[in-house]
C-alpha cells in the first residue's frame, strides 16, 4: 500500500503533462486530518482554452471517428488494463484526498474498469437504421458524435464517474476536456496516466484541475463546446445550464438527491436495517442517490428506528487509511453545512436518536452517523439535501400516504421500497417519480443499469446502454437513385 502522495500534479492538455499557464497551484488536503498532502496545477480560463483547442484539432482531424469501432473499444479495454498499474496509487488518493474507507478506495478500480469494458464491449454496436420510403430512394440513419464534449464531474467519485462519461464520448468519437474537482483531483490524474499509456490519441482527452468559479465557468460557456455532461448540486447545475442556453448547448445533467425508501409492515426488518444504513452511510452518505429519507409504516417504526440506530452506533468512524467504516466528510465547509441542517431539525421539533453533531477528539471533518425521528415531511431535514451521513425516520399509515411523502420534494434521483408483496412492490414503483427504484435492497442495480434524475434531479442517463444515445445525435441521409 502506497503512503506517500507526490507532492505535486500537473494538468494533461493535449497530450502533455503542462503547469497552469498563469504559474498557480491549488493545495489539496486530506479531510481526515484536515492537513494539505500535495498541490496540483491552477487551470484557468486559459488553460481551458487550451484544452478546448486541443479537443478540437483531435476531433477534427477524425482520428476517433474514422478509426473502426471496434478499435475505439479495443482502446477502452487498454485503458482498463493500465489503470491495474495504479491500483495500489488509486486506492491510496482516494484514501487521502476523498477521504473513502480503503476498502471504498480499492473498489473504485474494478468499477471504473466495468465501465470501461462495458462501454468498450458496445462501441461496434450503436446501430442505425435503414427507413423504406419507396422505389428509387434510400433513406438511413447515423449516430454522429457532437464533437467536443465539456465534462465536469464531482469530489465524491470522481474516478469512475468522470471515467464513465469519458468511455461513452470516446467510444461514439467525442472528445473530451474534464474539469477534476479541485477537492479530490488526484484519482483523475490517475485515469489520465493510463490513457496516455494505452495510447489514447492527444487530445481525444483532457483533464484540468481549477476552481469551479475559474475553470469550471471557463468550460461551461466556452464558445467551442459542443456538448456538457454536468454531475453536481441543483444550484451549480442551474448556473451550467443558463450557461448552455446562451449557446443551446445540450446537456446531460446528473443533479441532486432527497430519496426515500418506504418500509412496509411485511418488510423484513434485519434486511431493512441493514439496506438502510447501508444506503446512507456508504462513504459518509457523500452520495447523490442516498437513501437519506426513510418512509415507514407506523405499526414497526419503533423497530426499524431502533435496528438502525443500531446500525449507526456499531459504526467505526475515523480515517479511512485506517479501514474504518465511516471516514470524514470531505471538507470543513461541508461539516459545518451538515451540522447546521442537524440543529435546524432540532429546532423544528425533530428527535435526535443518534449523532447529530461532529465527532470529538478527530482532527478532520467528521460526522457522526446520525438519526432522526418524529419528522414531518415539511420539515427542511426532510426537503434539503444533507450530503452527510443522516437520515430521517418519516411514519406513515398508508400506501398513498407513503407515496405522496416519498414524492414530495423538489427530487426525483432515486426511491426505494421494502415489501414481500410482490403487487404492492410493482405498483408503488411505477407510482414513485424518480429515475431508478430500488426494491428490498438499496442501489440494486450496477454499471448495465441506466441512472439518472426526475424533477429537479435532472435529465439524461449515465450507465446503461441508454447513456450512450446522449453522447450522439441522429443524421438522417436521404438518397434519391
Amino acid at each position: 500500500m502506497i503512503t506517500e502522495i507526490r507532492p505535486y500534479w500537473k494538468n494533461y492538455i493535449g497530450g502533455k503533462w503542462v503547469d497552469g499557464s498563469e504559474g498557480g497551484r491549488l493545495a489539496v488536503s486530506n479531510p481526515a486530518t484536515g492537513q494539505p498532502i500535495c498541490e496540483v496545477a491552477r487551470g484557468t480560463a486559459r488553460d481551458i482554452d487550451t484544452a478546448v483547442a486541443a479537443a478540437r484539432a483531435c476531433f477534427n482531424s477524425r482520428v476517433l471517428l474514422d478509426m473502426p469501432p471496434h478499435e475505439r473499444g479495443a482502446l477502452m479495454f487498454r485503458i482498463a488494463d493500465e489503470l491495474d498499474k495504479a491500483a495500489d496509487e488509486i486506492a491510496a488518493v482516494e484514501c487521502y484526498d476523498n477521504g473513502k474507507t480503503l476498502a471504498n478506495g480499492r473498489g473504485e478500480i474494478p468499477l471504473t474498469q466495468r465501465y470501461l469494458r462495458y462501454y468498450g464491449g458496445m462501441a461496434d454496436k450503436l446501430e442505425g437504421r435503414q427507413i423504406p420510403l419507396g422505389a428509387g430512394l434510400l433513406d438511413y440513419t447515423i449516430h454522429a458524435p457532437y464533437g467536443v464534449s465539456a465534462q465536469i464531474v464531482p469530489w465524491n467519485g470522481p474516478l469512475p464517474v468522470g471515467a464513465r462519461s469519458i468511455a461513452c464520448a470516446l467510444v461514439t468519437g467525442n472528445t473530451v476536456v474534464l474539469k477534476s474537482p479541485e477537492d479530490s483531483p488526484l484519482s483523475l490524474f490517475l485515469f489520465a496516466e493510463a490513457c496516455e499509456r494505452a495510447g489514447v490519441p492527444e487530445g481525444a482527452v483532457n483533464i484540468v484541475c481549477g476552481l469551479g468559479a475559474e475553470a469550471g465557468t471557463a468550460l461551461a460557456a466556452h464558445d467551442d463546446i459542443d456538448h456538457i455532461v454536468f454531475t453536481g448540486s441543483v444550484e451549480t447545475g442551474k448556473s451550467v445550464l443558463r450557461a448552455a442556453a446562451e449557446r443551446v448547448i445540450p446537456c446531460v445533467m446528473e443533479l441532486g438527491g432527497k430519496s426515500g425508501g418506504i418500509v412496509f409492515p411485511d418488510a423484513d426488518l434485519g434486511q431493512v436495517a441493514a439496506s438502510a444504513a447501508a444506503g446512507i452511510f456508504k462513504h459518509a452518505g457523500q452520495i447523490c442517490s442516498a437513501g437519506s429519507r426513510l418512509i415507514v409504516h407506523r405499526s414497526v417504526y419503533d423497530e426499524v428506528v431502533s435496528r438502525l440506530v443500531a446500525k449507526a452506533e456499531a459504526l467505526s468512524v475515523g480515517p479511512g487509511i485506517d479501514d474504518c467504516d465511516l471516514g470524514p466528510l470531505i471538507s470543513a465547509r461541508q461539516l459545518d453545512r451538515v451540522e447546521a441542517l442537524c440543529r435546524a431539525g432540532v429546532s423544528e421539533g425533530a428527535m435526535l436518536a443518534t449523532g447529530g453533531t461532529r465527532v470529538a477528539g478527530l482532527d478532520g471533518y467528521f460526522m457522526a452517523p446520525t438519526v432522526f425521528t418524529d419528522v414531518r415531511p415539511d420539515m427542511r431535514i426532510a426537503q434539503e439535501e444533507f450530503f452527510g451521513p443522516v437520515v430521517v425516520v418519516i411514519p406513515f399509515d398508508t400506501t398513498d400516504e407513503a407515496i405522496a411523502i416519498a414524492n414530495g420534494t423538489d427530487y426525483g434521483l432515486a426511491a426505494g421500497l421494502y415489501t414481500r408483496d410482490l403487487t404492492l412492490a410493482h405498483t408503488v414503483a411505477d407510482r414513485l417519480v424518480a429515475g431508478q427504484v430500488y426494491v428490498n435492497q438499496w442501489w440494486a442495480g450496477g454499471v448495465e443499469t441506466p441512472f439518472g434524475g426526475m424533477k429537479r434531479s435532472g435529465y439524461g442517463r449515465e450507465k446503461g446502454q441508454e447513456a450512450l444515445l446522449g453522447y450522439v445525435q441522429t443524421k438522417n441521409v436521404g438518397i434519391k437513385l
